[in-house]
């Protein structure tokens, strides 16, 4: 009944011609903005909650399905998503990381306790090996953060050494008794996290100066990891400008991070349930995902205020929807489901970040699995995929390609502060000269027809994501619930216009 009632939504979201249009979208084919960096699709792997133990990792002797310790189910599906890059170990956890704890045999490594989350059991078993051999059988990037709070910079020097090194020393050594003989390779470096917060409350004049001293001995062999800072949060944007007010830092540098939260609320004491909320709550949900486009501008804006002799970029290395479980449990800290509120919010902020794909280099949606925005959730020997995963499985054609500038002309949903743009839009040509458009209808309960005559096309073909509800999940015993469907359309007499359902977002490849 489900599939059946998705279906019809289908039809009646793409049709050719027909009624008036109330949103028009153009694209300028002949002024690229840049190539959208396939990073921007990264993911984001923390010791928190269940998002490493029985989310990726349950050992090699676990009755789940497993190769080496990873669940196959979870790994079949972040292959499909051609996972580009993994931010490891945190994140807050990692500025109490000691990478020691994390090699040699498993039964020998300590139990630790999680400080930053919860105060629980950290038995150490998913560590360096097991993390990047992770991001080798996907063929992932590597996004390692260094402990900057509790770390010092010998651990670092260290750890680079083991990770990367080929020269005979004690390190490389060590490492191939513990099963690896080739090197990794670290592609980007971060020393330190949110150091204005969770990772030591540190001014921005104080972290320069650790920052200069641990980056100058993370040193690896050939080609060096690109190295990021930890900048700001939405409330103060000023940490940013202080800390490359430094020539030091930024000649030791090569971008900055910059952290949001959507919180439907606004507050984080209260931040709103994850489903069963009402009309206000998804109306501030989007308002407050849409301001992400100003806060890369203000970042932008500080970046280009100082002088740098290389390029360098901005790193969103954590964002995402948060808000609070109305049913949570014990051991999953911070899992929450995933609706088509947040399928909606996520395409939004992928819409945005390709229009800034010249300067934004990296993002990180948090997190992976069963932690915040997840791509999966998993309990016991079950899995399920988030609407979420379903938005990034369909935007990844746009990872590497072109991406173009858009223009959108759409009515607005509501008043005031809450009003909001119904339609986003984001383009892009492939390698092969296809082109790609996305498009999102946000408002919750109006259908939008969308004019797309004049880019001069007659025909689209993709795939729609939608629900009958505002706070339509997938759940274990109705995994299929919010799933894409085909969709196709051509034009007539001569215009193509797509009528889009409430609450959907939608991916087609144009042609003439």
């Amino acid at each position: 009944m489900i599939r059946q009632t998705i279906a019809a939504l289908c039809v009646l979201a793409f049709t050719a011609g027909g009624a008036s249009a109330q949103a028009k979208v153009n694209v300028d084919l002949d002024d690229p903005i840049g190539t959208i960096r396939p990073e921007i699709y990264g993911q984001f792997a923390e010791h928190l909650g269940a998002g490493i133990y029985g989310g990726i990792w349950v050992g090699p002797d676990s009755p789940i399905p497993n190769t080496d310790g990873v669940r196959d189910d979870v790994f079949a599906a972040l292959d499909a998503l051609h996972v580009p890059v993994i931010r490891w170990p945190g994140g807050c956890f990692a500025d109490q990381y000691n990478w020691r704890d994390g090699i040699g045999p498993r039964e020998e490594r300590p139990l630790r306790v999680n400080v930053t989350w919860g105060g629980a059991p950290e038995p150490n078993a998913f560590g360096t090996h097991e993390f990047f051999n992770l991001a080798e059988r996907l063929g992932a990037k590597t996004y390692l953060n260094l402990n900057l709070g509790t770390g010092t910079p010998a651990e670092g020097r260290d750890w680079l050494e083991y990770l990367t090194s080929d020269v005979d020393s004690d390190v490389v050594r060590e490492r191939k008794r513990n099963g690896r003989d080739a090197p990794w390779k670290v592609d980007f470096l971060a020393i330190g996290n949110e150091t204005w917060g969770c990772g030591g409350n540190l001014s921005a004049t104080a972290y320069a100066d650790l920052y200069a001293r641990h980056v100058t001995f993370a040193k690896t062999p050939g080609e060096q990891p690109v190295r990021i800072l930890s900048g700001s949060h939405d409330g103060n944007p000023e940490y940013t400008d202080t800390l490359l007010g430094f020539d030091s830092v930024r000649s030791l540098a090569e971008g900055v991070s910059l952290h949001y939260y959507t919180l439907p609320t606004g507050d984080w004491g209260n931040k709103g349930a994850s489903y069963g909320f009402d009309v206000g709550q998804w109306d501030s949900t989007i308002v407050r995902t849409l301001k992400m486009d100003r806060f890369i501008g203000e970042q932008l804006a500080i970046i280009d205020a100082h002088e740098f002799d290389k390029p360098f970029d901005l790193y969103i290395d954590e964002w995402g929807i948060w808000t609070d479980d109305p049913n949570p449990q014990p051991g999953h800290e911070l899992m929450q489901q995933s609706t088509i509120r947040d399928a909606v919010a996520a395409a939004l902020n992928l819409n945005i970040f390709h229009a800034h794909a010249d300067r934004v280099a990296m993002t990180n949606i948090a997190q992976m699995v069963n932690v915040l925005q997840a791509m999966i959730l998993t309990d016991g020997p079950n899995m399920l995929l988030t609407p979420t995963y379903h938005v990034f499985e369909m935007y990844s054609p746009f990872q590497g390609a072109e991406a173009l500038k858009v223009s959108v002309d759409s009515p607005v949903h509501g008043t005031g502060d809450d009003a909001y743009p119904m339609v986003s839009a984001s383009a892009a040509r492939t390698a092969d000269g296809k082109l790609l458009l996305a498009l999102v209808n946000a408002s919750p309960d109006a259908e939008q027809s969308v004019d797309l005559t004049g880019l001069g096309m007659t025909k689209a073909s993709g795939r729609i994501l939608t629900a009958k509800s505002m706070d339509a999940r997938n759940t274990f015993e109705q995994p299929d619930t919010v799933q894409p469907m085909p969709v196709s359309a051509k034009a007539k007499k001569g215009s193509l216009v797509l009528t889009l359902p409430a609450r959907s977002v939608v991916v087609v490849t144009l042609g003439k």
